[in-house]
């Protein structure tokens, strides 16, 4: 099992962006040690949103050196295109017409007494923290997430 760290951009990214930022986070994976041993690790840019970095801890733990450093890398991409990976004031979730959709929290708490929102609504769980949970417990319904309890 791998350890899992979800960044979810604060808007879309475009497609070139995507696609560069997938290339320079590749070459921080392929060269990212934790006390001088490589860690085997993966990225991906799902959905023109999410960057998710995933290290498997049965070949090499992940250190704070390492996550540090992954962090650190984070906020460079950050930089480099005005995105803030670490805005934790947004939701990600899919709208009845089946696409994912970005609102502040603000916005999300609208959606929920509105209607819009339902117990059945999909909503992303970027909290999850191992490649298990990301299958099982990344998607979920509304109902069930950690949202219902916020909003």
């Amino acid at each position: 099992m791998a350890r899992v760290w979800i960044y979810q951009a604060d808007r879309f990214l475009t497609e070139s962006e995507a696609n560069e930022i997938k290339e320079l986070a590749e070459h921080f994976v392929s060269s990212w040690t934790a006390h001088g041993s490589a860690l085997a690790g993966k990225v991906a840019v799902l959905d023109n949103l999410f960057l998710i970095l995933e290290v498997d801890e049965e070949v090499a733990d992940v250190t704070g050196c390492s996550i540090d450093k992954s962090v650190h890398f984070i906020k460079a991409l950050g930089e480099k295109f005005s995105i803030d990976f670490f805005d934790r004031m947004r939701v990600s979730y899919i709208n009845a017409d089946g696409q994912l959709q970005l609102a502040s929290r603000e916005q999300f708490q609208q959606l929920v007494k509105e209607g819009v929102v339902t117990s059945d609504t999909i909503v992303y769980n970027n909290l999850i923290q191992n490649t298990e949970e990301l299958e099982s417990n990344w998607k979920i319904p509304f109902s069930q997430s950690w949202h219902s309890k916020v909003f």
